[in-house]
């Protein structure tokens, strides 16, 4: 009988201690339930997806033609300023020779002193080729740096330039190409104020082409027919000073093409497309990513009741990595924009312009240029003139800004002048 008792007893006991493991165990279940681990995506506000590049000089019209058409140039019939856009057009001149010359003030509401010039060489060897040649400056003016108001300071002068030579060769009645190589430095920085400051300096190279069809005989007109693109900055990063970060050349893609309506022997109208996209890699959208103890179960990490578990900061969370080469670069510039295809969309600039021209010797322009908001912002009309005299051939541009971001070159009246000779020599039409 105490035996069963006892027995008994034990039952019940552990029966009990049963109970309660269950009871502790669905405790522990429970806060799991109420405690979790959860990440969060902070991305940094202040990050802008533009697309910036060194030596941004190279890209900006140097002629007073193409800058009042909208900064365009690959796809418009030949001139001397040719180089700039698509040497290849040069291979259809009919003149033998040019030469041109631009000055183009820069900044003029803060300063006086910062200009971009050009001077520009082409040679038309036979009735397939021809050479070209160019040197374009940027001066930023003087800068006085000084101690104190008792220095009478060091006077210096940041500048930038660039020379290219070129070769463009028909390979078709209609169709040419050309190859340009390029050399540039750029003295921005001061080495009075960094001392690691060296000169950024690099090659780069051009590829183009440019079709231009026979005259064509329409019911009330005759007609032309005009394309052209260009890969232009090709070449590798370059730095700015010792052990600085390595930044990319202006590398960018043009495709343009346009028509003339030829009214008469003394009167045309040439209408002109053209977009432009940097093969450059869009930096990347950034954050913090954190990963913490949800304890109050709100998603969403409080420094006083959650449990941080770990914090990593400048994490790529959209897009890719740009620090790459410029040849990934390139390829990868088609699709690493973070917002996808339509932000890729949006890295697109387009232009439109139209030239009218009388009897070969007097030229009315306009055009428009746009690019996105969100990646740069520049929108401007542009009007312009055109006079030609004998050998000589003076162009004026004029710039209105249509965006909420000022441009450099608002309300600047730019001119450009051309030499020709050995006008006639050859007959393309």
């Amino acid at each position: 009988m105490l035996t069963l008792f006892n027995h008994h007893i034990r039952s019940i006991h552990t029966l009990r201690m049963k109970n309660i493991s269950i009871f502790i165990l669905a405790l522990l279940v429970s806060s799991a339930s109420f405690t979790q681990t959860t990440t969060q995506i902070i991305p940094n506000t202040n990050d802008s997806r533009v697309i910036t590049t060194g030596v941004p000089f190279m890209l900006v019209s140097p002629d007073a033609r193409s800058a009042a058409m909208g900064d365009m140039g690959v796809a418009t019939s030949v001139d001397g300023f040719s180089q700039q856009y698509n040497p290849a057009k040069y291979a259809f001149s009919e003149t033998k020779s040019g030469v041109g010359v631009s000055f183009t003030p820069y900044l003029t509401r803060l300063v006086n002193d910062i200009s971009i010039s050009y001077l520009t060489y082409f040679n038309r060897l036979n009735d397939f080729s021809a050479v070209s040649a160019s040197v374009k400056y940027f001066s930023l003016g003087e800068i006085v740096l000084t101690q104190d108001a008792n220095d009478p300071g060091v006077a210096v002068k940041p500048n930038e330039y660039a020379v290219d030579v070129a070769y463009a060769l028909k390979l078709h009645d209609q169709f040419s190409m050309a190859v340009g190589l390029r050399y540039f430095r750029s003295a921005l920085r001061i080495g009075q104020v960094d001392p690691n400051a060296n000169p950024g300096s690099s090659f780069g190279a051009d590829i183009t082409g440019y079709y231009q069809s026979e005259e064509n005989a329409y019911n009330d007109f005759n007609g032309r027919w005009r394309a052209g693109f260009a890969l232009q900055n090709l070449g590798p990063k370059f730095s700015y000073d010792d052990g600085g970060q390595d930044v990319f050349q202006p590398t960018n893609l043009r495709l343009g093409g346009g028509f003339d309506f030829i009214f008469d022997q003394n009167s045309k109208l040439a209408l002109t497309a053209e977009v432009t996209k940097y093969l450059v890699p869009t930096p990347p959208e950034r954050g913090t990513v954190i990963e913490f103890e949800d304890n109050n179960g709100n998603g969403v990490y409080d420094e006083d009741d959650d449990t941080l578990i770990s914090e990593e900061e400048n994490v790529i969370i959209a897009g890719q990595d740009n620090d790459v080469s410029f040849l990934s670069g390139m390829f990868q510039s088609f699709g690493d924009a973070p917002g996808g295809f339509s932000e890729e969309l949006q890295e697109f600039t387009w232009a439109l312009g139209a030239e009218y021209t009388y009897n070969n010797s007097f030229a009315l322009r306009a055009g428009y240029f746009n690019e996105s908001q969100d990646k740069g912002a520049r929108q401007f009309f542009a009007l312009g003139a055109g006079f030609k005299y004998t050998t000589i051939q003076l162009d004026l541009s004029y710039l209105f800004s249509a965006s909420r971001v000022q441009s450099p070159l608002e309300n600047t009246l730019r001119f450009s002048l051309t030499f020709n000779f050995g006008d006639g020599s050859y007959t393309e039409y």
